[in-house]
């Protein structure tokens, strides 16, 4: 569940600054992106690159614009971009020159219906088989969107600190996402010390490591088409933070919920039980989690810079040196400080759930928590 959120996080903060590179980048011209869809593929050849011998397919197209000031009106057009089909939807670029002059070219296929389609699935699976607690993850996970898109990137692009605004809003979606999807209650409440107390610490030992590294946060694309189009007030650097700590939100949640729930477990099985047991107990099963959970984390980082990981097979003379060229390093360092996060995440979470639920004892705890115990497992 919460790896999707990451997920989405990722499609946000690369998708999103897309659409004001092309204003940007295009100052005389004016750039429209509309509908359109092939009448008839009238020919494709398969050519070569030039100054490469990497082939491409070529075809020649026509095409009717379905939206926008030329709505209705036919077009014929050579596209070496993605090989479109007879009767195809997709997005064209309609660029107009300052001349005047307009200029048509594919921008993409449209995902759209398979996306949708895809999210309807998604709907579907959590609705009936998370039955309540599903639901009330849906809900937190709309929340954790809600905050990343209208507060996380605006406070961003207004300049002020992405360290303090990830924190800010990190803090916020732990909070509000937990209650709402485990209830009020000292479970709940003990989980949510423990995570604002890892995302503090690893915050802070982020900051350090990217400080000592001299990172400049340019790692990418995106990156540098966003300094063009912010006009360099962007901190980079600080972006680089904000990433780890968002990215570390989605694991996090997961042992520290975890580790609450089966202390709380253990004062409900054996009243007499000694903190120092419940404590040893707990330990031992945050360490198997912390197994699995360094592994997916990593794990997940490595899936998601692939082409960064293939570029380092075909490096003829691979040295250290290659390790240490920022889009490596940077990868490294936000594995190393994710997963130090998560494995220190387990005994702070432990120790503030064995505080707090101490007092359970000698009273009986049923009464004003079962709602949450219903769905924790």
């Amino acid at each position: 569940m919460r790896n999707f959120i990451i997920t989405l996080c990722v499609f946000f903060s690369t998708f999103l600054p897309a659409h004001h590179t092309l204003s940007a980048e295009l100052v005389q011209e004016k750039h429209d992106i509309v509908r359109a869809q092939v009448t008839d593929v009238k020919s494709a050849a398969e050519k070569v690159v030039e100054g490469t011998n990497i082939a491409t397919n070529e075809q020649i197209i026509s095409v009717k614009i379905l939206e926008g000031v030329d709505a209705n009106k036919s077009i014929e057009l050579i596209n070496d971009y993605i090989q479109l089909k007879d009767n195809q939807k997709f997005f064209l670029n309609r660029i107009e020159k300052d001349t005047g002059d307009v200029v048509y070219s594919v921008a993409d296929t449209n995902r759209l219906p398979i996306l949708g389609g895809l999210f309807s699935l998604f709907l579907i699976v959590v609705f009936f088989v998370g039955g309540k607690q599903g639901i009330r993850g849906l809900l937190s996970l709309a929340l954790s969107i809600f905050c990343i898109v209208f507060l996380l990137l605006p406070g961003i692009m207004k300049g002020y600190s992405p360290l303090w605004v990830s924190f800010s809003v990190s803090g916020l979606i732990i909070v509000v996402g937990s209650y709402i999807t485990h209830g009020f209650n000292r479970t709940t409440t003990a989980a949510v010390i423990g995570m604002l107390g890892t995302v503090l610490f690893t915050g802070i030992l982020a900051y350090f490591a990217v400080e000592w590294s001299s990172f400049t946060g340019m790692t990418s694309d995106e990156s540098l088409y966003l300094n063009i189009n912010t006009q360099g007030v962007l901190d980079f650097t600080g972006l680089l933070l904000g990433g780890i700590m968002i990215g570390l939100l989605g694991v996090l949640y997961d042992s520290a919920i975890g580790q609450a729930v089966f202390v709380e477990e253990l004062y409900r099985s054996n009243k007499d039980i000694s903190e120092k047991s419940v404590f040893k107990k707990a330990i031992r099963v945050g360490r198997e989690h912390i197994g699995a959970l360094v592994d997916t984390l990593a794990i997940a980082y490595v899936g998601a810079s692939l082409p960064l990981f293939l570029l380092l097979q075909t490096t003829e003379n691979f040295s250290l040196f290659v390790l240490n060229r920022e889009m490596f390093a940077a990868e490294i360092v936000r594995i190393l400080v994710g997963s130090i996060g998560l494995i220190l995440a387990v005994p702070a979470t432990t120790v503030v759930s064995v505080f707090f639920l101490r007092k359970y004892r000698g009273q009986e705890i049923h009464g004003h928590e079962t709602h949450h115990h219903h769905h924790s497992h």
